[in-house]
């Protein structure tokens, strides 16, 4: 006897699968060509940034000139983050984004024009290098939130981890290539790649469109052009100022940069120092912190809607494992703890700039990011110095052991002042409510009141940031 069996019912397909893939950016035509054209973008960069130092240094001879070179470039940053903030929020984001490139674009072929004819100089290299960096502090905020603008809210933060991975493979490949262009056409060819690689995104921009979810500004043109000011400026930092989200989220990524994440002078020194190692140990580690640091990227990308809260304990968790590792007896145990610290700091990234770029309104985003701009430009230009002295103080273990220790500490003070704070706005709100409510509850009541029973006391008491 034979009997059948009742056919398969397939699972009925849920309709939050795949939300939180880290690839759902991609589901989005606008989304694959950028991330396309960010890929060529980076790979451009990176040739230039493997030959730029070695170049300045070739032409120059000195090393304090090349220095000078990249404070120049760094300066507009901290001097110009500002008004070219306001500039994007003025100005629309596309026109804005493709300008910005071709001009780029512009200098790095006037660059390799220069090397090719050996016409480069001083003078016209600290120009060069002026301009890129002006340009910057307007192309910077624009084509990161164009990025934004092409998904719906929900999968931003996919779009970001996605850029991160984007970014890490650019530089691989940019490193890879750089070599072979120098090697068979001159230093000049690595110029000329990234000024091409600038006019592909400026050529793939007129064809992108905003998704209809986008949380994008759709203010009248005249509101729109008083944000390019100096009102429109300081409208910028006294939002910021008074975010506390923010201002936290700046605390964390500021104390994060300048007592961690400086492997490339810490960890460095501690291999070749302390653990005996050689160059070619370092470049295991190196490598390591890359791979983790995609990792981690790609691990982001299934968040969707990450807190300050989550920034701060991964990034307390990443320092946490630095000071650990900052102990490690040989190279093994260093490896051990250098993945898991990359991931965990990755995706802390991913998470702060995420929150960064969508916590503002959409008609302030560019000038939020004008201010963060100016900001790490002062933390970037202070911190290696800093953690210089602390190396010089506490060698290479001790840095890596007090950074990691101070970050992890200065985290856990704001969580706890932040929670005292929430407590304090909470006590004083619900003991004004008690009295009122006990007298509702012995009189009698009407038609049309609300019942004893409701709680009339939420109402966005004791909101976090």
């Amino acid at each position: 006897m034979t009997t059948s069996l009742p056919p398969l019912i397939p699972r009925p397909r849920s309709p939050e699968r795949g939300t939180r893939t880290p690839w759902r950016s991609l589901r989005h035509r606008a989304m694959r060509w950028w991330s396309a054209a960010n890929l060529v973008s980076n790979v451009g960069t990176w040739m230039q940034l493997t030959v730029q130092n070695l170049l300045v240094l070739h032409i120059t001879g000195s090393a304090a000139t090349t220095g000078l070179s990249l404070s120049v470039q760094a300066a507009p940053g901290l001097l110009m983050g500002l008004l070219g903030g306001a500039a994007v929020d003025a100005w629309p984001r596309k026109l804005t984004a493709a300008v910005s490139q071709a001009v780029l674009g512009l200098v790095a072929f006037v660059t390799a024009a220069l090397v090719a004819f050996d016409l480069l100089n001083v003078v016209s290299l600290m120009v060069l290098a002026a301009v890129t960096g002006l340009v910057a502090t307007v192309d910077a905020p624009a084509c990161a939130l164009l990025g934004n603008d092409l998904v719906p809210p929900d999968d931003v933060p996919s779009a970001i981890a996605l850029g991160s991975v984007v970014s890490s493979a650019g530089r691989l490949i940019g490193v890879a290539c750089a070599g072979v262009a120098v090697g068979t056409l001159g230093t000049a060819a690595a110029y000329a790649a990234n000024g091409l690689s600038f006019l592909c995104v400026a050529a793939v921009i007129p064809f992108l469109r905003p998704h209809p979810g986008a949380a994008t500004a759709a203010d009248p043109p005249a509101a729109r052009r008083d944000r390019f000011s100096g009102a429109g400026a300081r409208d910028g930092m006294a939002f910021f100022v008074k975010r506390p989200r923010l201002v936290a989220l700046t605390v964390i990524t500021a104390v994060s940069a300048v007592f961690g994440r400086n492997y490339g002078l810490t960890l460095a020194v501690l291999v070749t120092g302390p653990l005996a190692g050689s160059s070619e140990d370092f470049g295991t580690v190196a490598t390591v912190l890359a791979v983790g640091g995609i990792a981690g990227a790609v691990l982001a990308g299934r968040m969707q809607r990450p807190s300050v809260r989550m920034v701060g304990a991964l990034a307390a968790a990443g320092a946490l494992l630095q000071a650990v590792a900052g102990l490690s007896p040989g190279l093994i145990p260093l490896l051990v703890l250098v993945a898991p610290m990359a991931v965990a700091e990755s995706v802390s990234d991913t998470a702060g700039t995420t929150v960064l770029q969508t916590d503002p309104p959409p008609g302030m985003r560019g000038r939020v990011l004008g201010v963060w701009r100016t900001a790490e430009t002062a933390w970037g230009l202070a911190g290696p110095p800093l953690l210089g002295l602390l190396m010089e103080w506490a060698g290479p273990r001790g840095a890596l052991v007090a950074g990691g220790l101070i970050i992890a500490a200065v985290i856990g003070a704001g969580t706890l002042v932040h929670a005292r704070r929430t407590a304090s706005r909470r006590v004083p709100a619900t003991v004004a409510v008690e009295p009122a409510a006990a007298e509702r509850a012995a009189a009698p009541v009407s038609h049309g009141a609300f019942p004893p029973s409701v709680d009339l006391v939420g109402g966005g008491v004791g909101d976090v940031p």
